[in-house]
C-alpha cells in the first residue's frame, strides 16, 4: 500500500543492489559493533565474561529483529550459528532515526514488553530528541538520500540505507498487530512482514 507521504518501501534486493560496494560493512552488525567499539564478536570466539549478551546474525537484510534472542553465555561461544556474533546489551530507550541528507527528519521510539521477543514490538511513536549524524558513518562512499538508524540509550546498533516505511501514512503511532488483536479506536493498516500482520495508526 502506497503511503501519504508517496513511497514505497524497497524490497531487501532493491534496498541491497543500490548500496556502493565500498559500504556494504555497515550492513554486517558485527562489523558496524566492532568499529564503535562494543564488546562484541563472532560465533567461535569467547566472550570476556560470564553473562546475558544479544546474539544475532551478522546481516539481516530482512529486518524485524529475525534470529536475534537475549543468551546467557558462560564463555564459549561454539554452539552460536557459524553467520551469528554475539554482543554486551544496552539498556534504555530504542530509538529509530530517519536522516535525510544526513539531518534527523524522523525521529521515534519504540516499546517493547520484557518478556516479549526482541522481533515483538508493542508501539512505535514520534518524540523530539536531538539526535546527531554518527560519526561511523561521516565517510560513505555513496550518496544516501535517506539513511535510518537504531540506537539504544543512544548507542548506534543498526543502520539501514533507507526511510522508516511504518510511518509513511502521515501517522505519529504505529502499533504493530500480532494475532487476532483488535483495537476499535484506531485505523488498521494491512502490511504484513515476518509475523506481524499489520498496524493500527492515528
Amino acid at each position: 500500500m502506497l503511503g501519504e507521504q508517496g513511497f514505497n518501501p524497497p524490497s531487501g534486493v532493491e534496498e541491497w543492489s543500490q548500496i556502493h560496494s565500498d559500504d556494504l560493512w555497515v550492513y554486517n552488525k558485527l562489523i558496524l559493533s566492532t568499529k564503535l567499539g562494543y564488546d562484541c564478536g563472532p560465533a567461535g570466539m569467547d566472550v570476556p565474561q560470564s553473562g546475558e549478551y544479544i546474539v544475532r546474525p551478522c546481516m539481516n537484510l530482512m529486518g524485524m529483529g529475525i534470529g536475534a534472542r537475549k543468551q546467557y553465555i558462560e564463555r564459549s561461544t561454539d554452539e552460536l550459528p557459524c553467520s551469528y556474533f554475539w554482543c554486551r546489551q544496552f539498556h534504555g530507550e530504542h530509538i529509530s532515526v530517519d536522516f535525510h541528507n544526513r539531518q534527523p527528519e524522523l525521529i521515534v521510539k519504540g516499546l517493547r514488553d520484557e518478556q516479549d521477543p526482541l522481533y515483538k514490538w508493542r508501539m512505535w511513536y514520534k518524540v523530539e530528541r536531538l539526535i546527531f549524524f554518527p560519526e561511523v558513518l561521516q565517510n560513505l562512499s555513496g550518496n544516501y538520500e535517506w539513511i535510518n538508524c537504531e540506537f539504544i540509550d543512544g548507542n548506534l546498533i543498526e543502520v539501514h540505507f533507507r526511510r522508516n516505511a511504518d510511518f509513511r501514512y502521515g501517522n505519529s503511532i504505529a502499533i504493530p498487530v500480532w494475532d487476532g488483536e483488535e483495537r476499535k479506536d484506531l485505523t488498521y493498516v494491512e502490511d504484513p512482514d515476518y509475523r506481524r500482520r499489520g498496524f493500527y495508526i492515528n
